[in-house]
């Protein structure tokens, strides 16, 4: 707020959407310098015990088997017919404790799943709530280690794995992933450190604060599916091409059988990207034509600042290729377009 930042709501939380500096320029400083976010929205939800992952191996897409400590996996609560309850990222932080960070709307309902499946499959560990005592940033961008390093936090991680250390005395966890496709960090520290924390990375110089409008943006050009448009009970993981984030040898998670069903017959349709030859912006719900009859709707969509064009996520008929020559209904105008294979633009190495 002290920032200037324009407030909307999200999952019942008062988010920044931007910052005085706008989206476009929020974007550009992520992509070639270095952005902060504030995702506290976001769910915190802590497993102490022996073996924290086995219980939720049991219930979770991805193999949790394949992790060892320090590593964090990505994978997916489904129901029973395959739907996605929620996507979320698991790390076995120590040898007695992993942490679930679930999306803001999704928390209660992943968290009610998972203890059940904690008290279940890990002798004696203990599933606690800790997302309205936990603040989380995101440092993204290509200079984001060149800040952690500023204020004596660990940035020298391999992708996809996380560390306990120290800022001002409390413990903090700092894990290397992102929503962006840049190097990134994001950092969980107590509530109480939160303002000392944001304040100590947003004073450097290269650091730009960044808002919900370049999050979607930024994501949308790594072809990142979003919660509650490109992934929902009715779109199931085979179907968003998201197969690789599914334990398939596994003997048991929820949604196996249906979600084995969709892989041996192909889905009815697939996420594709889709990306304007002409100006327009594609917006959820609008449909995806070919030869003028309906063929999909867009379930994301945005300008990208980087291509200077109009770009989304699409679902598709099955029978649609990549490639293919389609056009999108923008307002009553057709829209000439191209369905591709995301990222829309090179993300960084990992």
């Amino acid at each position: 707020m002290a920032a200037g930042a324009k407030m909307g709501n999200f999952a019942g939380w008062s988010m920044p959407l931007e910052y005085p500096s706008g989206t476009v320029t929020e974007h550009r400083a992520v992509r070639s310098g270095c952005g902060l976010f504030d995702v506290s929205h976001m769910g915190t939800l802590r497993v102490v015990g022996e073996q924290p992952l086995a219980g939720l191996n049991w219930v979770l897409t991805n193999d949790l088997d394949k992790l060892a400590v320090g590593e964090a996996q990505y994978t997916m609560l489904c129901d029973d017919q395959g739907g996605v309850v929620d996507d979320m990222i698991v790390t076995w932080l120590s040898a007695d404790t992993a942490i679930i960070v679930p999306n803001a709307a999704n928390t209660a309902a992943v968290r009610d799943a998972l203890e059940s499946a904690v008290r279940q499959g890990s002798d004696g560990a203990t599933l606690v709530d800790e997302s309205a005592a936990t603040a989380i940033f995101a440092v993204q961008g290509p200079k984001s280690n060149e800040v952690l390093a500023e204020i004596g936090l660990p940035s020298e991680l391999a992708y996809m794995t996380a560390v306990i250390a120290t800022f001002e005395g409390v413990e903090v966890v700092v894990s290397r992933s992102g929503y962006t496709g840049e190097r990134g960090y994001e950092i969980l520290a107590p509530n109480e450190r939160a303002v000392a924390l944001w304040e100590a990375i947003a004073v450097q110089p290269i650091v730009t604060p960044v808002g919900l409008g370049a999050r979607d943006t930024l994501r949308t050009e790594m072809g990142y599916a979003l919660h509650g448009q490109d992934l929902s009970a009715q779109i199931d993981p085979v179907t968003a091409g998201l197969s690789w984030a599914v334990g398939w040898d596994k003997p048991e998670f929820v949604g196996r059988d249906r979600l084995i069903e969709l892989k041996s017959t192909g889905p009815l349709r697939r996420l594709r990207g889709i990306r304007f030859l002409e100006r327009g912006i594609p917006r959820p719900g609008m449909s995806v034509l070919l030869a003028g009859a309906t063929v999909g709707e867009i379930t994301s969509g945005t300008f990208s600042p980087t291509l200077r064009e109009g770009i989304g996520l699409a679902l598709v008929d099955a029978s649609v290729s990549l490639g293919q020559a389609v056009a999108v209904d923008v307002r009553g105008r057709s829209v000439a377009a191209e369905v591709v294979r995301p990222p829309f633009v090179p993300s960084s190495p990992k």
